[in-house]
């Protein structure tokens, strides 16, 4: 039988549920209680096409660390009462990460046939990676520059070869390459605590950082490179160095200390993705006024107006893996009609 959405989108909904039910009573002739359209409600949201991914609920695997570590090449990594730590073999929870990376991938292809466009990949990056994986003594890898080295470089060969299968299923694809660094402030100012919670790993050089960053933007040379941290503080000029095309953050956390670094951001060609909207279930302002803090940061800058349809992206904060679907998808439509407002309004 053909696939459902495909149904969906040539009948409609409720014509195709009216099919699919039709069909299963005559090879199923007993007697049901049904609603059909509640049925058919739910069948038209299962059908619409929604790209998958981090899913937490499943389980470990799912999560985002775990996510990644799948994506590891010849480092494994097990979970352990503390968290993720690396093994000397694959165990089966790094075969449950790839097996559901593989399962999403399947599904991915299925519902972007004939798609062209750009297509978000997403991600844990090398520092935030290194302070949540363990070392085999309990400790992050952090603790370990030698290991750090090892951790970006098994991240980056992953990377490359998980970006060329999804390029592979979805020929018509322009990829974006997201990056989560949550952590990376806590990296580079040394605040990522111990094992025993009593101390805290020394901070990470700088320059050593922004080296590791820039091999990773390597890796997708040929792409977009987007660095999300919904944390404060977010290091915008050292991101801007290390190749980075645009910079996720939330917006709510900007203090006018980051405005020299956001104007020499903009000013240099990257990428702004300002999370205005909440990530989490709640109610919602109107779209122009979710970007009113946009449009005060800009004067305040003294930025062109006209640049800023061009350098800001609308986004929700962080993410919405937190969120029900059906508050995800109007976060999103949300974010939608804020960009527009943003567009049509700039001053």
């Amino acid at each position: 039988m053909r696939g459902t959405a495909e149904l969906a989108a040539e009948l409609g909904a409720r014509p195709a549920f009216e099919f699919l039910l039709g069909r299963h009573l005559d090879a199923n002739p007993r007697p049901y209680t049904l609603t059909p359209a509640d049925l058919a409600d739910l069948m038209a949201a299962l059908a619409r096409p929604a790209p998958p991914g981090r899913h937490p609920a499943r389980g470990p695997g799912a999560d985002m660390i775990g996510r990644t570590a799948g994506l590891l090449v010849e480092l494994y990594a097990r979970v352990e009462p503390s968290g993720w730590r690396l093994g000397d073999r694959p165990g089966r929870d790094t075969k449950r990460a790839r097996s559901w990376l593989r399962e999403d991938l399947d599904a991915l292809e299925e519902f972007t046939q004939g798609y062209e466009g750009p297509l978000k990949v997403q991600a844990v990056g090398p520092w935030t990676l290194a302070a949540a994986l363990e070392l085999r003594n309990g400790e992050a890898v952090l603790s370990d520059a030698g290991a750090c080295r090892d951790l970006a470089a098994s991240l980056a060969e992953g990377l490359r070869l998980h970006l060329a299968e999804v390029q592979r299923r979805v020929p018509g694809a322009r990829i974006v390459l997201q990056l989560d660094e949550p952590s990376l402030t806590a990296v580079l100012r040394g605040q990522v605590r111990t094992a025993s919670g009593y101390r805290t790993h020394r901070a990470v050089d700088r320059q050593v950082v922004e080296s590791a960053l820039r091999d990773l933007a390597a890796v997708h040379a040929d792409g977009p490179l987007v660095v999300h941290s919904c944390a404060p503080d977010v290091p915008f000029a050292l991101l801007r160095r290390a190749g980075v095309t645009g910079v996720s953050f939330d917006f709510s956390l900007l203090t006018e200390r980051d405005d020299e670094a956001i104007g020499e951001a903009v000013e240099g060609g990257t990428r702004l993705f300002a999370g205005v909207v909440p990530g989490t279930d709640t109610a919602l302002s109107d779209p122009a006024g979710s970007v009113m803090g946009v449009r005060t940061l800009w004067r305040r800058l003294g930025l062109s107006p006209g640049l800023l349809a061009e350098a800001v992206t609308v986004t929700p904060s962080c993410g919405l893996a937190g969120a029900s679907p059906e508050y995800a998808r109007r976060a999103l439509a949300h974010c939608a009609r804020a960009a527009r407002s943003l567009a049509d309004n700039p001053e």
